[in-house]
């Protein structure tokens, strides 16, 4: 009977005896989790939203973070790209904000960097996600497409056409945008199916948008009225233009009195008047009104520079330097501090700093191929 009672304890309860302490972080912050599209675990998520209240569990994150790091240059098997995929996986869900601090688009833009020359990867729909991913943390996502479209890297995956497609549409570039799926349709990107389908959707949307279009030009324009007009019972008045404000116009207000101006008697009296003795009565001609911008430049001869007491003793010749002091005692504890830090040579980011972190993530943000060799670059 115990052990009956037991299966048939609610969550609640069930929660209540266990020792877990916390569960309900994804309701507390779940308006800073980015969604992801395969989805979340809620467990690792509400472990990974706990850091904000733990310092502990947060310095925990960022010690796993540099080792899967590191582990990118140890790895010795037959997949590099295995080790980036997963460092990205794992950064992804522990950082669910997805922000600046937890490193994301410097991963993005290293693992890009590092393979965007190998022949093997050109052709693999794991890598071609990851520039997909970093086009999508970038401010100028179309730079990203034509450097996959000009180094041939992703062009026999629909997934980069329908993206490249889709981010064109989003510019308002509709003609661009149609070329682009066509060209996957032609090179018969596979999965061919699921592009035409991209496709379709895009034309219906595109004559959906034009049609719009034609309607609103040609919708008759609403009659222009005069101010104070009344309107016909029934008419609606929010689609009338704005009335007339033209003083010369002879239907505007023919037949109403003019209106009359209040006049303050006793303060105009009381008044004093004002001094007119210095007032222009002629503003006189052009170039005199604009004699304050006429000023001749000369050469300053009212004030002398003082010079230094003495002559000088020689002139520094071409071969002459100024050695620069070395504290050989911080210079060797500074290299065997480097020589004791194991860091990725791939990487090369300070993960402590992380203001240097978020600058360094600003920056490729603005410009996200800013170390690819200039050959690389579409023309």
């Amino acid at each position: 009977m115990a052990e009956t009672a037991i299966e048939n304890v609610d969550p609640e309860t069930e929660f209540l005896t266990s020792k877990r302490q916390t569960g309900n972080e994804w309701e507390t912050f779940k308006e800073n989790v980015r969604p992801l599209k395969r989805g979340r675990n809620v467990n690792l998520l509400n472990h990974a939203l706990k850091s904000y209240t733990d310092n502990d569990l947060k310095n925990s994150l960022y010690e796993h973070r540099r080792k899967l790091i590191e582990a990118i240059d140890d790895y010795k098997g037959e997949d590099p790209l295995l080790p980036w995929l997963q460092c990205i996986k794992w950064v992804q869900e522990a950082f669910p904000p997805g922000g600046d601090g937890s490193g994301l688009v410097v991963i993005y833009e290293k693992c890009v960097q590092a393979f965007w020359d190998s022949e093997r990867y050109k052709d693999d729909l794991r890598y071609l996600k990851v520039w997909l991913e970093y086009a999508d943390n970038c401010l100028d996502a179309e730079v990203i497409y034509a450097f996959l479209d000009a180094n041939g890297i992703g062009k026999t995956y629909s997934d980069f056409y329908i993206s490249y497609g889709l981010h064109l549409e989003s510019k308002n570039k509709i003609k661009t945008a149609n070329r682009i799926l066509e060209l996957g349709i032609s090179r018969d990107a596979q999965p061919v199916e699921k592009l035409k389908a991209a496709y379709r959707k895009f034309a219906a949307r595109s004559m959906a948008r034009s049609k719009a279009k034609d309607e609103s030009m040609e919708k008759p324009p609403a009659p222009m009225r005069s101010f104070g007009t009344v309107l016909a019972k029934g008419q609606n008045s929010t689609h009338v233009a704005p009335f007339k404000s033209d003083p010369c116009d002879s239907n505007s207000r023919s037949g109403a009195a003019p209106l009359s101006v209040y006049k303050d008697s006793v303060g105009c009296d009381s008044a004093p008047l004002s001094d007119i003795s210095n007032s222009w009565h002629t503003l006189g001609p052009r170039a005199e009104r604009n004699k304050e911008n006429n000023a001749i430049p000369g050469k300053w001869k009212s004030y002398k520079i003082p010079q230094r007491p003495g002559t000088r003793t020689g002139i520094a010749t071409a071969s002459a330097c100024i050695p620069v002091f070395v504290d050989e005692e911080q210079q060797e504890s500074q290299n065997v501090k480097e020589a004791s830090k194991k860091s990725s040579s791939l990487l090369q980011t300070r993960w402590e700093n992380e203001k240097d972190l978020k600058r360094e993530t600003e920056q490729i943000r603005k410009n996200p191929l800013r170390k690819f060799p200039q050959s690389s670059l579409p023309r």
